[in-house]
């Protein structure tokens, strides 16, 4: 387990003053059997009139801010700072946790599980060429074995290894066909891959926005930002972690702060302002994340 602290800004800046629309938060994680939450603050400059804490359909926690109609600003800062212990499982995900009707892949969900995992187990974005059916069932084969966990590390690791990983700050993702034609993403891109990729054999999947942290991987991909990654649902083993960008397994060096259905579900800070289209004219976003081991 580590000890984990992170700090996350976000930085909107307007050519003239603008009002504010109501903004909608995914910064802070739940407290589960592998996180535990010390602290959590959030600073807002300008200070909004009313915070609200809910919870959304997927269960994470949802932070709403609301503004004066008469407000007017020419900058919007929201600096989340987190305090928190991390109990990853981390690879291997132990065999004896799989149903023996999950250890083949692929596999199919019981009817007690199959009607609450059935949106989540359906592929949401466009393959009119079918080229995300092939590409998922030429990695199953290469895997060279069905066994279950085999297939799903092996189809980590060839995202990984296939795609460029290329930094992009414009809002949206890639469709997982549109990643295969261009052979790179970043990291919500090759979640969406891995996503549809597994959907297509029926199997069930989430999107995961975190944060990675680093204190004994060696290089990683997709620091000093949000991170995105998967979530695959196992019976027997519930919701395991997958991030293939770095190859990671289990939720190692992964903080889960929620999870979706589909990517424009999670982003960790959406709303907008009243004024002109052009007085936007600046977005700055820093993720500082420190791990130390606890003692």
């Amino acid at each position: 387990m580590a000890r984990i602290r992170i700090a996350h800004t976000t930085e909107y800046t307007y050519r003239n003053a603008v009002g504010l629309t109501r903004h909608r938060l995914l910064l802070r994680p739940d407290e589960s059997h592998d996180l535990h939450l010390h602290k959590a603050e959030l600073e807002v400059d300008p200070p909004p009139s009313a915070v609200h804490w809910k919870h959304d359909v997927f269960d994470n926690a949802i932070c709403y801010l609301n503004w004066p109609e008469a407000l007017r600003t020419d900058r919007l800062r929201i600096v989340s700072t987190l305090d928190l212990t991390h109990h990853p499982e981390g690879p291997p995900v132990p065999r004896y946790s799989l149903d023996p009707e999950a250890a083949q892949f692929p596999f199919t969900y019981g009817p007690h599980e199959a009607a609450d995992l059935a949106h989540l187990a359906q592929p949401s974005s466009p393959d009119t060429d079918g080229a995300v059916v092939a590409w998922a069932r030429r990695t199953a084969a290469a895997a060279g074995t069905t066994d279950t966990l085999a297939v799903l590390e092996a189809m980590t690791h060839a995202i990984k290894a296939e795609f460029r990983y290329n930094a992009r700050y414009e809002v949206g993702t890639q469709t997982a066909a549109q990643t295969l034609a261009l052979g790179s993403g970043t990291c919500r891109d090759f979640a969406v891959l891995m996503i549809e990729a597994l959907r297509s054999f029926g199997v069930a999947a989430r999107f995961v926005t975190g944060y990675l942290y680093d204190n004994e991987w060696g290089t990683t991909r997709g620091g000093g930002s949000t991170h995105a990654w998967c979530s695959v649902y196992l019976p027997g083993a519930g919701w395991v972690e997958y991030d293939p960008t770095n190859g990671l397994i289990a939720g190692a060096n992964l903080v889960r702060v929620g999870v979706a259905r589909e990517a424009a579900q999670a982003s960790p800070v959406s709303g907008g302002f009243f004024g002109r289209a052009d007085d936007a004219i600046g977005l700055y976003v820093d993720v500082s994340v420190s791990a130390a081991p606890n003692r």
